[in-house]
Order: structure tokens, then sequence, then C-alpha cells
């Protein structure tokens, strides 16, 4: 039986993570889907989709040596998954204001609620910690024209958070 995987794997940041997961992972004859790996906040996180002949249970068994000498934690969730279903985003949206709370939630909350769909968010916080400035990039799919984007966006701008939305030019072939 082949099963798919979501392996998330989070721990204190240290060269070698990547390589001793993966080998045990290919040892074992396990396929990488997707993966989105990075240090956040001097952290390092790992978030995979594996394939491969192993049940949930012999896949932990085979990974707990593996992370446990690493410091990570390890979480495991049988998914449906598929290879060559990535999607390519069509909007990049540049967000940029004084960090507080529910800036997040704000952008993106009006973001869905007209049909983006967010492939990818990346954040972090600059400036001092006296004046903190919250940066966020994200990667999307739009239903509706850019300027339909724009308009939605403009209470966001009146409140001070900068919001700068750009096509993703994607070349096919």
């Amino acid at each position: 039986m082949n099963n798919w995987y979501m392996l998330t794997l989070t721990g204190a940041d240290r060269p070698g993570i990547v390589a001793k997961v993966t080998q045990a992972l290919y040892e074992q004859g396990m396929t990488l889907g997707e993966a989105s790996m990075l240090r956040l906040g001097g952290n390092f996180t790992i978030m995979m989709m594996v394939y491969g002949g192993l049940e949930a249970e012999a896949l932990k068994e085979v990974l707990v040596p593996v992370t446990s000498s690493l410091g990570l934690s390890l979480h495991l969730d049988e998914m449906e998954g598929g290879l060559h279903r990535h999607l390519v985003p069509n909007i990049m949206v540049r967000v940029s204001g004084a960090d507080r709370a529910g800036i997040v939630a704000r952008v993106t909350g009006v973001l869905a609620d007209a049909g983006f769909n967010i492939l990818d968010l990346e954040s972090d916080v600059a400036g001092t910690p006296e004046k903190p400035v919250y940066l966020m990039q994200i990667a999307g799919i739009a239903s509706v024209p850019l300027e339909s984007l724009e308009t939605v966006l403009a209470p966001l701008r009146e409140e001070g958070i900068e919001v700068n939305l750009s096509p993703v030019e994607t070349l096919v072939g």
C-alpha cells in the first residue's frame, strides 16, 4: 500500500537537519513531494509531503531516532497528495505597516473575501523594539482583476497599512 503523509518537524536550527531527515526517508524508499524548509527565529521547520509503502506508525518508528537525536518535534498526518499539483501564483502582495495586533487577520481577511487564494505567506518584524514594522509578502491566485483587489484594499491603506500588488509574469514553454 502506498500512502501520502504531511511530515512536520520543528526544533532548534543546526547543521545537518535536512541531510539526516531526507537520508532516513530515502533509505526507506520514501518519495518527497512538495516541501517547505526554513529558519524562523533560531528554529528550523520542515513541512514536506512524503509518499511510500510505509504505514504511519512504521514511518514514525524510522524517523523517531533521527528526529530525537536532532532535538526535533515530529508530527505526521495522512493526507491526499500527489505530484504535479503545484499552483502558480498570479499576484504578489507586499504589506508593511506599524506592527500591531490584527494586521495579518485584516489583510488576509480582505483578500479572502475578494476570492484571493493564498499559496505562500512570509512575514517578519523589522524596525526597532520601540517602533516595530510588520512586513509580509503573500503569493496567491486572484480570481478577480487586479483593479478589484486594489479597490477592496483601499480601506487598509487609509488605516496606514501599505499594501502593494503586482502581477506575477508566468512564462509557459
